[in-house]
């Protein structure tokens, strides 16, 4: 059989382990042969294929990003893009298709599922929002990356007796800001899921200062006031998946604290820094994981599929359970964190 693999949606750390998983199984215990589809689906769309076999494998387990390349390319928003993409994977020889991405990605990759092509999915996101699984990889390493930057800012911070904000990713779903707040021991977190109170978070960090205690706060990029307003935007243009630009929420809450309580604030940004670099253990074990159970779903002929970690099993699920909606902070996991911060 010959297996077309793609990487889609915004990099992450572990994208390669699952490459390498899938090739070096396939090759050596399924016999398969493998076409290497760039840049998301517009490898598939347009044709853009890579040799891909152990060779191209050798050293990657821990690379971040992806040997193949990605995109946000979206083939149901372009005329005629799923018969294009049906013609390029016959005319290649492609029986079987592996999609490894996000909510994006692996939406794109159920439709196709729908319409009859032979798809497997792996979960990808830092963000850990997919529903039906537990963890996704990526997810592990932005929030040691998150972590690591909020101890930093601690000495800082109390070095100057200053306030420091700390935006994270997080579009929707708030879980690299929980978690990483929480290791890193900060004052408050701010998610999406919970809008927050400006004059309450202003009263808390003057209780901080009257302990004599410089507060960092975490806050997610998608995090909104309860007062009302829209998250904030770095630009209104959307992406082919009709996601805004965000960013600036981190600015927005350092001039108002700045403002409110006569404290010095700064924000510091991590952006894509959480993205980027080498991929932690857990996220090399749970992408190989995926990727080997991934390739055995192919020569099962288990397809419309999606690989998903279940307590320490990694199970299928229909790629639907993974894509269906958002994984979001409950409120009572967020109540229960909230003990952790003062």
């Amino acid at each position: 059989m010959r297996v077309g693999v793609l990487t889609g949606g915004g990099d992450c750390p572990g994208l390669n382990a699952v490459i390498r998983a899938v090739v070096r199984k396939g090759v050596r215990q399924h016999g398969f042969e493998f076409v290497g589809y760039r840049d998301g689906w517009r490898g598939p769309l347009e044709g853009a294929t890579m040799e891909l076999g152990v060779e191209q494998c050798r050293g990657i387990l821990p690379r971040g990003g992806t040997i193949l390349g990605s995109s946000r390319t979206n083939p149901f928003k372009i005329e005629g893009g799923v018969e294009r993409i049906k013609e390029n994977l016959a005319r290649d020889g492609v029986e079987a298709l592996v999609a490894i991405g996000g909510e994006d990605t692996l939406g794109v990759a159920t439709k196709l599922a729908d319409l009859g092509v032979n798809v497997v999915g792996v979960p990808k996101t830092i963000d850990n929002d997919l529903s039906g699984t537990d963890f996704t990889f990526g997810f592990d390493t932005a929030v040691n990356i998150a972590t690591e930057a909020i101890d930093r800012l601690h000495t800082t911070a109390e070095s100057h007796h200053r306030v420091l904000v700390v935006e994270v990713m997080g579009r929707h779903a708030g879980w690299i800001a929980l978690h990483s707040g929480i290791a890193g021991g900060a004052s408050a977190v701010l998610i999406p899921e919970q809008p927050f109170d400006i004059d309450a978070l202003c009263a808390h960090v003057e209780t901080r200062f009257k302990t004599k205690y410089a507060p960092i706060i975490v806050v997610s990029e998608g995090a909104v006031p309860a007062e009302g307003g829209d998250m904030t935007l770095v630009s209104g243009e959307k992406d082919a998946f009709g996601h805004v630009r965000l960013g600036g929420i981190g600015d927005r809450l350092a001039h108002e604290i700045e403002n409110r309580t006569g404290k010095e604030a700064r924000a510091v940004v991590l952006g894509h820094i959480q993205r980027g670099g080498t991929p932690t253990a857990f996220d090399r074990w749970l992408a190989t994981r995926f990727g080997l159970q991934a390739i055995d779903a192919v020569a099962e002929g288990d397809f419309g599929t999606m690989m998903a970690l279940r307590g320490t099993r990694i199970v299928r699920v229909p790629l639907i359970e993974g894509t269906g909606e958002l994984k979001l902070v409950s409120d009572e996991e967020y109540a229960e964190a909230q003990v952790f911060f003062g």
